[in-house]
């Protein structure tokens, strides 16, 4: 490959790194380009997967600045370039590599920080964005309707005490008013004391 070819190869490949919100590095020994086809067709929504040349790709990560993949580019090689949904990528490339145990996932990295292969299954674990925002969603509507009940809990108990004491003065009749008490004199009736 003549030198320019190659600068011009590992740009690309930098680049792709850049665009990327997450890469994964898989070797592929042994499969099929019938299976290779399978899986580019199975995380084609939320990846790009390439087979890649080592020494390239390598030189090209470091010029993106991921470390994740040192020591990593050994044997057959390819990267899944993850432009939509991580977690869905992850359980593509998870559940292809569980029917298929000829590939191998080596490392990622996730919006610049270093994932290790336990890491991209736990990620694979993880329910879609649309999943978990519409959860999220449900527990905020659930917490609004306890706010809201809150906030008139006092208001309609204030109206049902009011209530009470209303039912229970006409249950006791019209108020009575305790008798006046009468005017006593001290004066005996019809006379003068002088």
């Amino acid at each position: 490959m003549a030198k320019a070819d190659r600068t011009a190869a590992i740009a690309e490949i930098a680049d792709q790194f850049r665009e990327s919100g997450a890469a994964v590095l898989t070797e592929y020994r042994g499969l099929t380009v019938a299976q290779l086809s399978q899986l580019r067709n199975s995380i084609r929504e939320h990846a790009t997967y390439a087979v890649v040349k080592n020494t390239l790709t390598e030189k090209a990560a470091q010029e993106a600045g991921i470390t994740a993949f040192d020591g990593q580019f050994q044997g057959p090689s390819a990267i899944a370039f993850v432009t939509g949904d991580p977690v869905e990528a992850a359980k593509g490339l998870r559940d292809f590599a569980k029917a298929n145990p000829l590939l191998v996932i080596k490392a990622g990295v996730l919006d610049g920080k270093p994932l290790t292969t336990e890491e991209i299954t736990k990620l694979a674990d993880l329910e879609s964005r649309e999943v978990l925002l519409a959860k999220m969603a449900g527990a905020m509507k659930g917490s609004l309707t306890k706010a809201a009940y809150l906030f008139n809990a006092p208001l309609s108990q204030t109206a049902r005490v009011v209530e009470a004491l209303r039912q229970k003065r006409e249950e006791q009749g019209p108020a009575t008013e305790a008798p006046a008490a009468e005017a006593t004199t001290d004066v005996a009736e019809g006379g003068d004391e002088s």
